[in-house]
Parts: structure tokens; sequence; C-alpha cells
């Protein structure tokens, strides 16, 4: 009988951080693999420009959270406000993540201990 290992990662994530956890190699338990952050777009007078800022400096956050999980099969996403619904269309969007499983849910900010003990509680 062979081990299957599985690669689960969890993201806390608002609009402007995510910090990312998984399961690296063998090792069976959750650690902090890095933290992202998205300073969000410079003011524009043009609010097409503004608009269009916005959403490339979101798409390079997105890349650089999934730079952190390559071959995902499950990810959790938690955090504050509607980032994770975005995020979640980018993955269905994006052919590498297409099949990924996903599931989502709210929580506050939390401690690096408290949130790996989260994601592992929820895998």
């Amino acid at each position: 009988m062979s081990i299957t290992e599985n690669k689960q990662f969890g993201v806390w994530m608002d609009n402007h951080k995510a910090v990312i956890a998984g399961r690296e190699g063998t090792n069976d338990e959750f650690q902090m693999l890095g933290e992202e952050s998205n300073a969000g777009a410079m003011s524009n007078s043009n609010e097409k420009s503004a608009h269009n800022d916005e959403k490339s400096l979101q798409h390079k956050f997105f890349k650089s959270i999934l730079a952190h999980m390559p071959n995902a099969e499950e990810i959790l996403l938690t955090g504050t406000g509607t980032a994770q619904e975005q995020f979640k269309h980018y993955l269905n969007e994006t052919a590498q993540f297409k099949n990924t499983k996903v599931k989502d849910s709210t929580s506050e900010a939390m401690s690096e201990d408290k949130l790996v003990a989260y994601f592992k509680s929820n895998f």
C-alpha cells in the first residue's frame, strides 16, 4: 500500500496581505511557508487607469501567493473581506489550479501558531 502525499495549503488573506501555510515534503505537519503583501494602487485621477492598476496589482499579488503552492491539491482560503472570493475565481481561471479543491471560510487575523492549528483542524 502506498501513501499518497496530499498537497494541502491554507491561506489567510485580506485585500493587502496573505499568509500561506502548508505541508512540505514528507513532513505531515502544517508549517508557515510565507507571507505576501499588496500595497494597492497609487491614487490616479483617471478612473479607468486606477481600475486597471488595481487589477494588475491584484493579479500580481495572487501569482505571488500561488508561487508558494506548486501542484496544490487542496486549498483552504480564509480571511476577511472579498479577497478570498476573488482569489477563488482566479484559481478557477488558472489552468494549473483548475482542478484544485478549494474550501473557503471567514476568520479574523490570528497568530501564526493559531493559524497553523486552524488549517490543521480543517484538513
